[in-house]
């Protein structure tokens, strides 16, 4: 039987990287890591998808993380940013090896119950402002991760050439129901629509000529 391991935030990308698990894989487990982002409502809407898809679901609370990597926007007490990513300010997301962090815990996780995989949803659009996001950097963590497992675990990232558009046109033609994903860096009871986050959101939706179904402030 083939097991994958999904690092789940409950974000678009990784929710269609759970659904791409969910067609490839026998069986599908997915981890949520809380290390103190005040978006913390993307943890809701894991919980709520994986309850209806029925995939086993792990939260890994690393909230001592805000201790540890300076002030940022998304743990930190920094205003979120507005604009698009490209712009110098949102430097100011930056979680200092988060992916790295996430990724060992879900590697431990994918050893003890035997999954061949790790999954991530990183993307194209990411590797501009996240060192921790760019594809020189998974094929070394690829090859820390098979050493780790002796071999047992391999990491797989089926989205980091494509862009936030070309994910959202893949994920609508697996039927994915995005008004249950989180994306906003803002942790309101709705999405800001101005941080950069939002804005790549909504382009995306906008390019393929689909209404993005979640509720914006703007």
């Amino acid at each position: 039987m083939s097991k994958a391991v999904v690092v789940y935030s409950g974000g678009l990308d990784s929710r269609t990287v759970l659904q791409h698990a969910i067609n490839e894989y026998d069986e599908v487990c997915a981890l949520t890591v809380y290390y103190g982002q005040r978006h913390s409502k993307e943890i809701v809407s894991a919980m709520e998808v994986c309850k209806l898809l029925g995939v086993t679901h792990k939260v890994v609370s690393l909230d001592f993380m805000q201790d540890i990597v300076g002030n940022n926007a998304l743990t930190g007490t920094i205003d979120v940013p507005e604009g698009h990513y490209e712009s110098k300010s949102m430097k100011r997301t930056v979680v200092p090896n988060r992916n790295m962090i996430m990724m060992s815990i879900a590697t431990a996780y994918a050893i003890g119950i035997s999954a061949g995989v790790v999954m991530l949803g990183v993307h194209s659009g990411d590797h501009i402002i996240y060192p921790d996001c760019r594809e020189v950097f998974f094929l070394g963590m690829k090859d820390n991760i098979e050493l780790a497992s002796e071999g047992k675990v391999t990491l797989a990232c089926p989205y980091i050439t494509y862009t936030k558009a070309d994910i959202v046109k893949e994920g609508l033609a697996m039927g994915i129901d995005y008004s249950k994903s989180w994306t906003c860096y803002n942790g309101r009871l709705k999405s800001c629509g101005k941080c950069g986050s939002c804005i790549e959101r909504l382009e995306a939706f906008e390019l393929n000529n689909v209404k993005d179904p979640l509720e914006y402030e703007v």
